[in-house]
């Protein structure tokens, strides 16, 4: 029996990306749902990673390409790399729109200097189920849009809202549908474990080559332990036993498989000493459950983990709605270099407005938990919108001037 579509964020926007545009790529992990997606828009659909489908396409991917109804999907388009320079061609012989989607786990084809299909080809970014969107909200404002509105009463707050260890159970869950939607418990787990070994190697092999598996295994280890964290370089490659080049590589590797993403420090000419380094982030809070072997007891019994775990989980439900932001929202992080303020997330929305958030693994803050928000507001004056302190209690209150304490759930509710 065929498991019912749930319904994404990004169903609207590729709507009409679709009917607007000749050729759209829905880009994001693998296993996340870009196929199922994709597929209920296209007429015909060619998987790329099946030998017996991709060997047309190695051969001659023009005359493939003119062989399927359109729109057709091409799915998982970096098996045969060659299907680029075959979709710029027809693109550029007939720029009809509706003509090909493209789905792929793989960043690093996209962004190169010779890729062929710039302005003819837009990519929307796809990640993990949200919470959101497993309960069926997908209509509605933003949270980092209804933040802007500096208006507590754009916030719900969900009947059943989850407590510490709840919120800790859905990091450690995770958003990748074959493991939410269908598994649980023991088998769940096992299917990460599965994922994560399999990114490791097959994956990590079949884009850059020869890997030490072993050695890419301690370096995502000293990852996942340092999730959502601005950690220096050096650490992290002393932890693995590897040399700066090898963990650069490795680096740049699961960046480009989606797993890993780099926030890059805020700057302003308002503001002096703040750090330069990234704040890195696994893309999905449940494989550092895997990488680490991680379940609740044990992250309730480390609070440095703790925290790093839920704020890898508040990223993980604001990203996808990045794409779906009439504001356009970028996110970055802001660290002090003398690490005496930070701000763990600042979204830039347009017209340089800003909002910022702080998470909190607290039930109730403070004022004083907000002093970095109060600070920053401070300092942008008008710029500044709005801030929230997201934290793990049930209740909404006023922390300060345009500042929030919001519970986490306030993103979905």
């Amino acid at each position: 029996m065929a498991t019912a579509y749930t319904p994404r964020l990004i169903d609207g926007a590729l709507g009409r990306f679709v009917a607007a545009l000749p050729a759209v790529a829905l880009v994001g992990p693998r296993a996340t749902g870009k196929t199922t997606t994709a597929r209920r828009l296209a007429a015909s659909v060619v998987r790329l990673d099946r030998p017996g489908e991709a060997e047309a396409f190695a051969a001659d991917p023009d005359g493939a390409l003119r062989a399927f109804p359109e729109p057709v999907l091409l799915d998982e388009w970096q098996a045969v790399p060659k299907v680029l320079g075959a979709v710029k061609r027809a693109v550029d012989d007939d720029s009809r729109p509706g003509r090909f989607l493209l789905t792929g786990s793989v960043r690093a084809d996209l962004d190169s200097e010779t890729w062929p299909g710039t302005g003819r080809l837009v990519r929307l970014p796809m990640f993990g189920l949200t919470i959101r969107e497993l309960e069926g909200r997908n209509e509605g404002s933003t949270f980092l849009d209804r933040l802007a509105t500096a208006d507590i009463d754009a916030f719900a707050v969900p009947t059943a809202s989850p407590d510490l260890s709840g919120y800790v159970a859905l990091a450690l869950r995770g958003g990748y549908p074959d493991a939410v939607l269908r598994l649980e418990g023991d088998v769940r787990q096992a299917w990460l474990d599965s994922y994560l070994d399999q990114l490791l190697t097959r994956d990590a092999s079949a884009v850059a080559g020869s890997r030490d598996p072993a050695r890419l295994r301690r370096f995502f280890e000293a990852l996942a332990l340092n999730t959502a964290g601005v950690t220096e370089d050096k650490t992290l490659y002393d932890a693995a036993g590897i040399d700066r080049k090898t963990a650069d590589a490795y680096a740049r590797l699961l960046t480009n498989l989606y797993v890993l993403e780099a926030l890059p420090a805020w700057a302003t000419n308002r503001l002096s000493r703040l750090a330069k380094g990234p704040k890195r982030y696994l893309v999905d809070p449940s494989l550092a459950s895997a990488a680490l072997r991680l379940d609740i007891p044990a992250v309730l019994r480390d609070g440095n983990l703790l925290g790093r775990l839920i704020d890898t989980f508040v990223a993980a439900q604001l990203r996808p709605e990045l794409a779906v932001s009439p504001s356009r929202p970028r996110l970055y992080h802001l660290r002090e270099k003398a690490g005496r303020r930070e701000v763990d997330l600042i979204a830039e929305l347009a017209a340089d407005r800003v909002v910022a958030v702080e998470v909190k693994a607290t039930a109730s803050p403070r004022p004083d938990d907000a002093r970095h928000l109060t600070w920053l507001r401070d300092e942008l004056d008008n710029r500044f919108l709005a801030g929230a302190v997201l934290h793990t209690g049930p209740h909404r209150y006023p922390i300060g001037e345009r500042l929030f304490a919001l519970p986490i759930c306030s993103i979905w509710g």
